[in-house]
């Protein structure tokens, strides 16, 4: 065998996790529906003018996605994937930490809102990554519902 072809199988075994068209479907579709869900979260945020927006939103939804479609797809246990799930919900709290500001002057602190809408969207992401796609859809429509219908009623 050539060093070649020693080289090419190798390179083809390390790209051999897709078994088939259906689970290369499975994964593009869990994949795009969390990008899709998370970039409607992050459209009305940047739509108001957050700093935390479109890209932002739709980075963290996929991110989850992809840190549960892993494990689940390779055979892991649930309770290892609850473990999985845990270190996402704990990490994207940090990262939701950084949208919220205290201002030097008075009490107001701004960003709370979007750092909820950050949290929301990985979850969204973890579930479409955990394949309850009807979940992650029914829970972006409320998520909108709130940011939007929710938010005009608060500030009448």
């Amino acid at each position: 065998m050539s060093a070649l072809t020693s080289i090419w199988q190798t390179v083809i075994s390390e790209f051999s996790d897709i078994a088939d068209l259906r689970e290369a479907t499975l994964i593009v579709l869990r994949l795009g529906l969390a990008g899709v869900l998370g970039a409607a979260i992050g459209y009305e945020r940047e739509r108001r003018g957050k700093d935390a927006g479109l890209r932002t939103h739709m980075l963290v939804a996929l991110g989850a996605a992809i840190f549960v479609l892993v494990p689940v797809t390779s055979g892991m246990d649930t309770a290892d994937v609850s473990r999985v799930m845990q270190g996402i919900i704990s990490g994207v709290g940090f990262l939701g930490a950084g949208a919220i500001l205290k201002q030097e002057k008075g009490q107001h602190i701004k960003g709370l809102t979007t750092a909820a809408s950050i949290w929301v969207a990985a979850a969204v992401g973890i579930s479409a990554g955990y394949g309850r796609e009807a979940t992650a859809v029914a829970s972006t429509l409320v998520a909108l519902f709130v940011l939007s219908v929710i938010g005009r009623l608060e500030k009448e």
